[in-house]
């Protein structure tokens, strides 16, 4: 994990990651972009975003998820659960498992000295699916934390979000039903939102290869947003067109916009059209193998910092030089923010562990984490804060651009 103060402006924290192809799951919508959206809700459960510079903004929820070649690309991962404790010690893990109040057996099997792996900076138990299994959410809430802090846990640092509550995302899923109760039996909460991390023990219930990777498949299910603007014979597209245009890329929507108004009829714009180019190009796509040559996999200080750019600059997958381009090229702001300010999640520390792009009203741009299978989508912002504004001490920071030199 690296680390960079540099105050008033944040130090950009990058999560880290076991694997460059898996950590949170997460997917695509277009068939250009190789996966597929599943609508859960019905066409007619659209929400209003409220009115502004921005026009009038209407958007539902959908559920997407990797497609099958994504999935058969990349590795299972290990259906045997472990849980590694960093810096821990057999006293250290005996007070932590008496908070939880495991069962004694369930400790005693444990912290059995023949079937732990002590190694100097971390010590790795076993526990049985069946354990898993018994736990409840409140054990997991006070044990999964001290697992978060190890990349090495990489679905306990990064699990699975049910964005809207666990129900709503195993509906139309094509799982058994046993399995889809295990699901809700292993869900706890970080914070506000309710979690999965026993991606192992699910897959250890798989019959075969194939339904393994259906389960797979399963994890990367998210919820995101389809937005557009409602554009009528009244809308002042002046005022639109300053908004959309951030006074910097005027040739990119002028004539797009030009076009809408001419119509005398009430027209629907989707949202994706009025983005930047190379943030068209990213949204509900994930991240192809020849970005995972350059050693990194794009993030969301990559994702932030590159919004505006035609072509985006790899070096802000340095989190060095991420940090020395904020500190150059940006300006602390408070709310109301505007189009393409970067709202960096800091925590006490004054660290951002997280970084998402203003488009509108409550609406960002996002890429939540650092893996393949993370893709770039649409979020409300308080559904953001659910995943990163968790701890004590956590506080949203927004960031615009420096004007341009003359």
């Amino acid at each position: 994990m690296n680390r960079l103060p540099f105050p008033p402006f944040p130090t950009l924290r990058r999560r880290a990651s076991v694997s460059a192809l898996w950590a949170v799951a997460f997917t695509l919508l277009f068939a250009s972009a190789g996966a597929h959206a599943e609508e859960v809700e019905k066409a007619t459960d659209v929400h209003q975003a409220k009115a502004g510079p921005w026009g009038v903004i209407e958007y539902s929820y959908i559920y997407i998820e990797a497609t099958d070649e994504l999935i058969n690309n990349v590795p299972l991962p290990n259906s045997s659960p472990s849980w590694v404790f960093l810096d821990a010690t057999e006293k250290s893990l005996r007070a932590l498992f008496a908070q939880a109040e495991l069962p004694p057996a369930m400790v005693e099997r444990l912290l059995n000295k023949k079937k732990m792996v002590v190694r100097p900076d971390s010590l790795t138990v076993f526990p049985a699916v069946e354990e898993l299994l018994a736990m409840t959410p409140g054990m997991r809430e006070l044990i999964y934390p001290a697992l978060a802090l190890s990349p090495e846990n990489e679905f306990h640092q990064a699990p699975v979000y049910f964005i809207g509550g666990v129900d709503p995302w195993l509906r139309d899923t094509r799982i058994r039903p046993e399995l889809k109760e295990q699901i809700r039996k292993m869900t706890y909460r970080r914070g506000d939102t309710q979690i999965f991390s026993d991606i192992s023990a699910l897959l250890s219930a798989a019959q075969s290869d194939v339904e393994a990777r259906r389960f797979l498949k399963l994890t990367t299910r998210v919820r995101t947003l389809l937005a557009r603007v409602k554009v009528t014979p009244q809308t002042d597209f002046n005022e639109l067109y300053d908004y959309w245009s951030d006074q910097r890329r005027s040739r990119d929507i002028r004539p797009f916009l030009e076009s809408i108004a001419e119509r005398p009829a009430e027209a629907s714009l989707d949202l994706i059209h009025l983005l930047p180019r190379a943030a068209r190009r990213y949204l509900y796509s994930y991240p192809t193998l020849d970005l995972a040559a350059r050693g990194r996999l794009p993030d969301c200080h990559w994702t932030s910092l590159n919004f505006f750019n035609l072509v985006p600059r790899a070096y802000y997958l340095d989190t060095r030089l991420a940090a020395a381009h904020v500190l150059s090229n940006y300006s602390p702001v408070a709310p109301p923010y505007a189009f393409g300010d970067v709202l960096f999640f800091m925590n006490a520390a004054g660290e951002a562990a997280h970084s998402c792009v203003h488009l509108a009203d409550d609406i960002v741009y996002t890429k939540n984490g650092e893996n393949i299978l993370s893709p770039w989508i649409l979020m409300r912002i308080g559904d953001v804060e659910g995943l990163y504004a968790n701890q004590p001490g956590w506080r949203m920071q927004g960031y615009r651009r420096k004007p341009p030199t003359p």
